[in-house]
């Protein structure tokens, strides 16, 4: 039995397993349990082992690659058009078989275990911080039903639990007093929790050669850097600056038909978190950037004059994106004065 090309349907348990042979002729079909897994490939020729990038997916990619398989990791979505008929895990086995045989295909890069550690960090405090502004929304909600209306500022919030809990003159009952003492208490929780994520992550900016070198680039910070380095350690994923900003949803959507090229605003596919950070980075460099006479700023000066803020932010997010994909490829340092043509 010769293998060339593996499909493997991961799971927690059950794990299905579809291969074909060298004239693409379907030789093996097997289901198995997920300690069998790893001995099943450890007994096969080294080929070509096609996953879904999910869930496990890149503790897989580990395993199979340390047996001397080669691993490719494709998103769901480009695997479902190869489904047939109806979806279970065999059919699924064999739709991702077959898309991991196509030429044109896009593969995700398997990520490193300090990677998934980086991503873990900003995966915890990604949460940290929502269930916060849960909870604040909540405090002004019960503020304003009893005629106390807070500005949407955390800080005030703070103070204005301490002004009705310390100073509470009998404006409200005691259970309510002791409710916004809770509240009050699992707020400093929440910002502890949120200041110890933030150390680690800068504990790993600074230790990490490459993150340094992003980081000096203005409207990237430690929480953005980490987050593109967990994200994006191989930089061979992407063929220029161009794709890389793509696939973080940063150009314009696309819908051309007959030679009539018709764009619009920005695709939003990818990484919203990454989005995210690199848009509010870059609107902090466009409120500075009045008065200074570097390159850079005099560009932002020149987009801000034709355009509205929002729409040269993220025309900046893309700058800084295109930037970080050069130095990642390049191992170049960071140049100011080269980061108005840099594309």
């Amino acid at each position: 039995m010769q293998i060339k090309r593996i499909g493997l349907d991961l799971a927690k348990y059950v794990f299905e397993v579809h291969a074909v042979g060298t004239t693409e002729e379907v030789v093996l079909r097997k289901t198995l349990r997920r300690d069998a897994v790893a001995q099943f490939f450890a007994e096969l020729p080294p080929c070509i082992v096609g996953m879904e990038a999910c869930c496990g997916s890149h503790y897989w990619a580990r395993v199979l690659t340390d047996l001397g398989h080669e691993v490719r990791l494709i998103s769901p979505q480009f695997v479902k058009p190869y489904v047939k008929s109806n979806k279970n895990d065999r059919n699924d086995a064999e739709a991702i078989c077959e898309a991991a045989g196509r030429p044109s295909m896009r593969f995700v890069p398997p990520k490193s275990a300090e990677q998934l550690e980086i991503q873990a960090v900003h995966r915890i405090r990604q949460r940290v911080v929502a269930n916060r502004t849960r909870l604040v929304n909540q405090v002004r909600g019960l503020l304003g039903e009893h005629g106390v209306v807070v500005a949407r500022d955390i800080t005030r919030i703070r103070r204005a639990l301490s002004e009705i809990v310390d100073n509470n003159q009998g404006e409200f009952g005691e259970i309510f007093i002791d409710v916004l003492r809770d509240m009050r208490e699992e707020l400093a929780e929440r910002d502890s929790r949120l200041a110890g994520c933030n150390r680690r992550i800068k504990n790993l900016f600074r230790a990490n050669e490459m993150c340094q070198r992003i980081g000096q680039i203005e409207g990237v910070g430690p929480i953005t850097t980490t987050a593109l380095v967990a994200a994006v350690g191989d930089k061979s994923c992407f063929k220029n600056g161009r794709q890389f900003a793509a696939w973080l949803g940063l150009v314009p959507k696309q819908r051309s038909s007959g030679g009539k090229a018709r764009l619009f605003g920005i695709s939003k596919r990818g990484d919203r978190y990454l989005r995210t950070l690199l848009i509010h980075g870059a609107r902090v460099v466009l409120g500075k950037a009045a008065g200074k006479t570097d390159p850079r700023s005099q560009w932002i000066a020149r987009m801000r004059e034709r355009r509205h803020p929002n729409v040269v932010s993220v025309a900046l997010a893309n700058k800084n994106a295109r930037i970080v994909w050069s130095l990642l490829a390049r191992d170049q340092n960071y140049r100011p004065e080269a980061a108005v043509s840099l594309a």
